[in-house]
């Protein structure tokens, strides 16, 4: 079932967040921020959970980053009022991709190029986090694992995911009501409003979008993912009929093609359903 009560799964991720920090022994977390939501709304909650001065957020610029995210992070993390540093990957994934190309006679294409970016940026993060001694935050939800549309050993990585119970739909209900708290007192939006209004996209590619890519909306994926769920993925049961049988099938096949990848998902913060 979908959460009902923001407040409350807010909270929830803000105090296991917390908790998991701190039983570990770290007192600093650092996150990739792409000018996205799903990163916004990890640094938003690690922001309320220790305090910004211990969040570090890294600027990740690639080949097809857009000047719009990179000024969409930079306005979170002031509003925010946390640290940032800004290490370019490009010339990292270029050497990568001539090394590549060099040893096997043929250019990383496609999926293979967009997973180096990904790659390249874990190992930025990491390095952060090995150097300082910070806790590295994963960023990615429960829609984008269901559908295995993310990256091994890119950004799977992470000691633990504040995100990882919430669909892409919750996560944009809780980014609206944190919002929402910040306006009531009077203060500006945690989350930039441009940011909640662009396409998802992890811009790993020209003109790219999570929908496009996944070849499904958001709020229907998420709805089919909680059904199949509710249901015990048998794609027969009577209640699962009031979703097209393409995209229902669909869906339940990426969910069992990516259990592999779930499995290497880190913990993550379990918003009672």
């Amino acid at each position: 079932m979908f959460i009902k009560d923001e407040a409350q799964a807010y909270e929830k991720c803000v105090e296991a967040t917390a908790h998991f920090i701190h039983k570990n022994g770290f007192s600093d977390v650092v996150i990739g921020l792409s000018g996205g939501l799903d990163s916004s709304l990890v640094a938003a909650i690690a922001c309320d959970a220790i305090g910004a001065s211990h969040v570090h957020g890294v600027l990740l610029p690639g080949p097809f980053t857009s000047e719009r995210s990179l000024e969409d992070a930079l306005m979170l993390a002031r509003g925010l009022e946390m640290e940032t540093h800004t290490v370019s990957i490009v010339q990292a994934y270029d050497d990568f991709c001539a090394a590549f190309e060099d040893a096997c006679g043929e250019p990383l294409v496609g999926i293979a190029s967009e997973n180096v970016q990904a790659r390249c940026r874990m190992i930025v993060l990491m390095s952060f986090s090995n150097q300082f001694g910070w806790l590295m935050l994963n960023t990615g939800n429960r829609s984008e694992a269901a559908m295995g549309y993310s990256t091994l050993y890119g950004d799977t990585a992470g000691a633990f995911a504040p995100l990882g119970s919430l669909y892409k739909t919750e996560v944009i209900r809780l980014a609206e009501w944190r919002n929402a708290q910040a306006k009531s007192a009077g203060d500006d939006p945690v989350i930039p409003l441009s940011i909640l209004a662009k396409p998802p996209s992890a811009e790993l590619s020209a003109d790219q979008t999570d929908e496009a890519s996944m070849g499904i909306e958001y709020v229907v994926l998420d709805a089919i993912l909680d059904a199949l769920s509710e249901e015990n993925f048998d794609t027969m049961a009577p209640a699962l009929k009031r979703f097209d049988p393409q995209q229902l099938k669909m869906v339940s096949d990426r969910y069992h093609a990516n259990a592999f990848k779930r499995a290497v998902e880190p913990p993550l913060a379990a918003v009672s359903r």
